[in-house]
């Protein structure tokens, strides 16, 4: 077992190499530039968002859409993910993160107009889309969108549901003494309460949970900002600095070269809200819209809310814990979180346990639909009941087992599936040009398809 994660390690730190950075952050840069700047629409997505389009054709509203899609997102990738980055690149991965999101949005972007552009509508009446689609549809490349479809059901399992249901139950023991087997054993039950409802079920608790999630973590995170007042400054200032330096940074931060940082910062920043990755266009497909604009600024905001706002609020609070409490160990992200809010009285850890609670849960709801639909797409319907049921009990394995090995599994996976979605964007890119046009730059985001 131990051969098979040193041999996972080293082709995850293969895939996440220079090669990767330049494919991802280049698509951020490149899709940002032609698509002239949609990040300067933002306010318009979020104002997009919470509106519905009740005679277009789809599933599930905007919003909903945008919920299920925000629910995987925000999950320990936003927590965990941020710190352990901060662990082994040093502060200036947060910039890094960061900026992943901003340029990101575009993505973004550009994967829910074509996942609008290309999905098709089962016998049933049901709305089916995702990079396998676009593949398949737009640039005749079945082959690729079944090696995109088959990475996406593998994925699934590590970081949609193992390691979110594992941060649950460490979470339950350590905060509350709760046996990891009862916790699995109850999150396992909640799971299957839920996603045997199929995707309007999943939307409809979406939609109820990470409105209240998001806005407790986000209050209390500024919380701590105020209390970690006077640090704020050198915070920012070591961010910055620590991203583009070519030496460590002090002050007990390691490895943070401009590489390190980079490469832990974008990951992490993928990881969190997987612009590029090709999994929330999946569920964007299944949303009622006049037409592909509409929901892919809809679907700009989530990577807006994820990274921009919610990872740029936990960095800065473990950056400025750090160095106002100098005694935290800085070795291991998840300890380090756990370190930085435990320092703040009465809110702190509370605050933490409640946002790894919340968050992982709905990341397993949102993740189990993005793997139903890519087994549906190369196995067929009658392949659902089925994985539905292998995912449900994966909750329960994954509270109680080591997660060293799916850690690696899962940044293989988001890599694997990076590749073949960003082929499509960058392919299709003429296409994603040519409905922008058509329907924002002309001011006609209101016209129906």
């Amino acid at each position: 077992m131990q051969c098979l994660n040193d041999f996972l390690t080293e082709v995850s730190g293969l895939l996440w190499g220079w090669p990767m950075i330049i494919l991802l952050l280049g698509t951020h840069l490149f899709l940002t530039i032609r698509l002239r700047f949609p990040q300067r629409h933002i306010f318009k997505a979020i104002r997009l968002s919470v509106k519905r389009d009740p005679d277009a054709t789809g599933d599930v509203s905007q919003f909903g859409a945008l919920a299920t899609a925000l629910a995987a997102t925000i999950g320990t990738g936003n927590i965990i993910g941020v710190a352990t980055a901060i662990a082994l690149g040093g502060p200036g991965a947060v910039l890094w993160c960061w900026l992943t999101g901003v340029f990101g949005i575009a993505t973004k972007y550009a994967e829910g107009l074509l996942a609008i552009k290309y999905r098709v509508k089962t016998k049933n009446g049901k709305m089916l889309g995702g990079p396998m689609y676009a593949l398949e549809r737009g640039l005749g490349w079945r082959w690729l969108a079944i090696l995109f479809a088959v990475f996406t059901a593998l994925a699934a399992f590590g970081i949609g549901n193992t390691v979110q249901a594992n941060a649950i139950a460490t979470v339950a023991q350590e905060s509350y003494g709760v046996s990891p087997y009862i916790t699995g054993a109850i999150v396992c039950l909640l799971t299957g309460a839920v996603v045997l409802g199929g995707v309007k079920s999943i939307a409809r608790v979406c939609g109820m949970l990470v409105p209240v999630m998001a806005f407790f973590y986000v209050a209390g995170c500024l919380y701590i900002l105020f209390v970690n007042a006077d640090y704020l400054g050198a915070a920012l200032r070591m961010i910055v600095l620590s991203a583009f330096s070519p030496e460590a940074a002090g002050g007990g931060f390691v490895g943070s070269t401009v590489m390190m940082a980079a490469r832990f910062g974008i990951a992490r920043g993928l990881f969190s809200n997987e612009s590029g990755m090709g999994s929330a266009p999946i569920v964007a497909a299944a949303a009622q819209t006049k037409n592909p604009v509409r929901q892919a600024l809809v679907s700009s905001s989530g990577t807006f809310w994820d990274t921009v706002v919610i990872c740029a609020l936990t960095g800065l609070v473990i950056v400025s814990s750090v160095i106002a409490y100098p005694d935290i160990d800085f070795s291991n992200g998840a300890t380090l979180t756990k370190a930085a809010f435990s320092k703040i009285p009465y809110v702190g850890t509370p605050l933490l346990t409640f946002g790894l609670l919340t968050f992982s849960f709905s990341t397993i709801l949102g993740w189990c639909y993005y793997g139903e639909r890519a087994v549906e797409y190369f196995k067929g319907r009658q392949w659902v009941k089925g994985y539905r049921v292998i995912y449900i009990t994966a909750v329960f394995v994954g509270s109680v087992m080591n997660l060293a090995l799916v850690w690696n599994l899962a940044d293989c996976m988001n890599a694997l599936m990076a590749i073949p979605n960003l082929i499509s964007l960058l392919c299709l890119n003429g296409i994603i040009v040519h409905e922008t046009r058509k329907y924002l730059w002309k001011g006609r985001l209101d016209k129906a398809m």
